[in-house]
């Protein structure tokens, strides 16, 4: 579940303790929470967090398969298990970032959110759409060539406009502190009857704009929630347990870099109770905007995030497998497991329940303060 190298810094939950900053050594998962990093922002902030993580100081608190047996979705609130690695960071999201979810989101758009509608607007969509969208750069003169012969087709989108105009979508994913970890469930709203995965490259940012490492996340999405209206966003997006992370950010070093994230082979698999099996994949280098981009995008002199950010790069797997009636496509049921793994970043793996079933967030920003003010650390 871990890449095989690198350098690796993630959050647990120590039972007795509160959060932990960990990283992994070997098989032994190792706390160096302390004053110079309390939280994985300020560590993130360091002018080498990767020189920090490798030669800090540490207490072995258990074996990673020890730590991965007790982080299960029915964890209690005081129990060992992994946490999202991220805490004060802002969750930001880019959407639209790949041509084949680009027209799903015009799919959903047209069908307003109705699957059994979805599959006569994709053969309409790709009679004019076809493979003209792929490889366009976002803005250029090309791209405003496609853009007027879709009007005249009367196919324009708002979707299109943020995947091939030059303003990239950025979305608040959910507040900081509310994304769960590995092994956690995932929650759906449930008014939702047409959703999906999005298995994603998600980049760790620091306050001063710096791309610092990555990790994987799922962009739990409510596609009809969407459909309806993209003013739905909100709703279709930031539900409780709706965001995962993880399982730890791998930080940039001299074997590791933003280059290796643009080569990145993103798997997905979901296996239900009920034996059905999909899996799917999403190449970072079929990303329309590079990912430099999406952060200059959303952190620069136009906006600060002073603890940094966490930013879901976006996913190109667009999920077109029948589940139920022909033409539908998929959607979750209730106890699927969902897996998303890259050889260099490790593989993030929960189960889907409703967001209504998933346990409560309830340790914020102000409960993290007490804790670490309460232990000294801060």
């Amino acid at each position: 579940m871990l890449p095989q190298n690198g350098t690796l810094v993630g959050r647990i939950w120590r039972p007795g303790h509160g959060p932990a900053l960990v990283t992994i050594r070997g098989e032994e998962v190792v706390d160096i929470t302390g004053r110079e990093a309390p939280t994985l922002s300020a560590l993130l902030d360091r002018e080498d967090p990767a020189g920090f993580v490798a030669g800090a100081e540490g207490e072995g608190v258990c074996t990673l398969p020890e730590l991965c047996a007790a982080s299960t979705e029915t964890a209690g609130p005081d129990d060992l298990r992994w946490l999202a690695p991220a805490d004060l960071q802002a969750i930001k999201a880019s959407g639209v970032t790949f041509a084949a979810s680009m027209v799903e989101r015009v799919i959903e758009e047209q069908a307003a959110g109705d699957p059994a509608r979805a599959q006569a607007i994709r053969e309409k969509v790709g009679e004019v759409v076809g493979a003209s969208l792929r490889g366009l750069v976002p803005g250029s003169d090309k791209a405003q060539e496609v853009k007027r012969v879709l009007t005249e087709a009367r196919l324009w989108s708002q979707y299109l406009e943020v995947g091939i105009g030059p303003d990239a979508e950025i979305f608040t994913k959910c507040p900081p502190m509310a994304a769960v970890g590995w092994g956690a469930a995932v929650g759906l709203h449930p008014v939702s009857r047409w959703n999906n995965p999005e298995p994603e490259v998600v980049l760790a940012v620091s306050s001063r704009g710096d791309i610092v490492g990555a990790t994987l996340g799922n962009d739990v999405n409510l596609r009809d929630v969407e459909g309806r209206s993209a003013l739905l966003l909100g709703k279709a997006k930031d539900n409780n347990a709706s965001a995962s992370l993880g399982p730890v950010i791998r930080l940039f070093d001299e074997g590791y870099s933003l280059d290796d994230l643009r080569r990145a082979e993103v798997r997905l698999r979901v296996e239900g109770e009920d034996g059905f099996v999909m899996d799917g994949s999403s190449s970072m280098a079929e990303i329309s905007r590079d990912p430099a981009d999406l952060v200059a995008q959303t952190i620069g002199r136009h906006h600060q995030y002073p603890d940094g950010l966490m930013l879901y790069c976006g996913t190109m797997f667009a999920p077109v497998q029948d589940r139920g009636a022909a033409g539908q496509g998929f959607t979750h049921h209730p106890g699927d497991v969902v897996t998303i793994s890259e050889p260099g970043l490790g593989a993030l793996t929960n189960t889907v329940r409703l967001s209504t079933e998933a346990p409560e967030w309830t340790f914020g920003t102000g409960a993290l303060m007490r804790n670490l003010a309460g232990r000294g650390l801060i």
